[in-house]
């Protein structure tokens, strides 16, 4: 894990909102703040609908947001210009959820991985030979091997390898990897885990992390903000999150992931939710995880919390934290 230093990406208010043609709005992201510091690894976790990937790619501007700011290295990223934003995207980069979609099935690795140097006219043919072998190398893939390949032609994993190294080649100070795990065997996980952990030393990367297994954002986090129905509900070191959750939701995330020993007991009493996510149509008022909630009161209903200090770094959105 790193220690955190300067930040590298600042996140405020941010919203993202998708009209509907028979009037209304899904309210997808509501007024997310973070930051992300330079060399660490952020992970995002929540229940599937609750915003996650639609953050990622408001982050990248892939949509732009509805409102808010997104600060990259001073820059706020929502206000420059199509070229503007094109100078700045070699920086930053992302790594999709289904890693064989995501690849031009018509083109080889080669042509593939070489892509954004050839967009970018960065180097010599030579060099460009050179920097993808080396790339793929770093991914844990044999260039002699898989350059000539198609993706159908490979398994899962290394479809996910050829899409890091694709995102590698331009040297990028921030990747965004959006449930790269989700589509991979439990023994391929672990090693695109352990590949992610090289790379980010090798390249000196930052990572937003985004998940639904908690166990597996846990194991590579150093903070994990967690999301519901598109707002923040807390964030904090992983030890903390995990340790001591201080929202009732985190408590209850926490409190599913499976215990390998059996022998174990829980420090705390597992309290599993009641109900479905809410719509983020109409969504509740107050707190928006009041309808689930086993803390509830009339309080919740008549007034939204916001992030607060619960403990060193932990900040939680809740009237009456765990």
């Amino acid at each position: 894990m790193t220690e955190p230093s300067e930040r590298l990406l600042e996140v405020r208010d941010l919203v993202v909102e998708f009209p509907l043609r028979g009037g209304g709005r899904v309210h997808a992201v509501s007024g997310v703040d973070f930051d992300l510091h330079r060399g660490e690894t952020l992970g995002v976790v929540g229940e599937s609908g609750c915003g996650k990937s639609t953050l990622a790619r408001a982050v990248l501007q892939v949509p732009p947001p509805t409102a808010g700011t997104v600060r990259f290295e001073g820059t706020d990223l929502t206000v420059l210009s199509r070229e503007q934003m094109r100078a700045v995207r070699p920086r930053l980069q992302m790594v999709f959820q289904d890693p064989i979609s995501s690849l031009n099935p018509r083109r080889r690795v080669r042509d593939i991985v070489a892509e954004p140097l050839d967009i970018w006219q960065l180097g010599g043919p030579r060099e460009r030979r050179t920097r993808v072998a080396d790339v793929l190398a770093d991914v844990g893939l044999d260039h002699d091997t898989v350059a000539d390949r198609r993706p159908g032609e490979l398994s899962g994993g290394q479809c996910q390898r050829v899409s890091l190294a694709r995102a590698l080649v331009l040297d990028p100070h921030v990747i965004v990897c959006d449930e790269v795990l989700s589509a991979l065997d439990v023994s391929v996980q672990a090693q695109i885990l352990n590949l992610l952990e090289d790379a980010k030393e090798r390249y000196h990367l930052t990572l937003l992390f985004i998940a639904h297994d908690l166990a597996v954002v846990r194991s590579i986090s150093d903070r994990v903000a967690v999301m519901y129905l598109g707002k923040l509900c807390e964030i904090g070191s992983a030890d903390d999150i995990y340790g001591r959750p201080a929202h009732p939701y985190t408590a209850a995330l926490v409190d599913s992931i499976p215990l390998p020993d059996p022998s174990h007991r829980r420090t705390r009493t597992a309290r599993p939710l009641a109900g479905e996510l809410p719509s983020p149509i109409d969504p509740p008022s107050g707190c928006r995880f009041r309808t689930r909630c086993p803390r509830a009161e009339a309080r919740c209903a008549a007034e939204e919390p916001t992030l607060r200090q619960v403990g060193d770094g932990q900040l939680a959105a809740c009237h009456f934290p765990v």
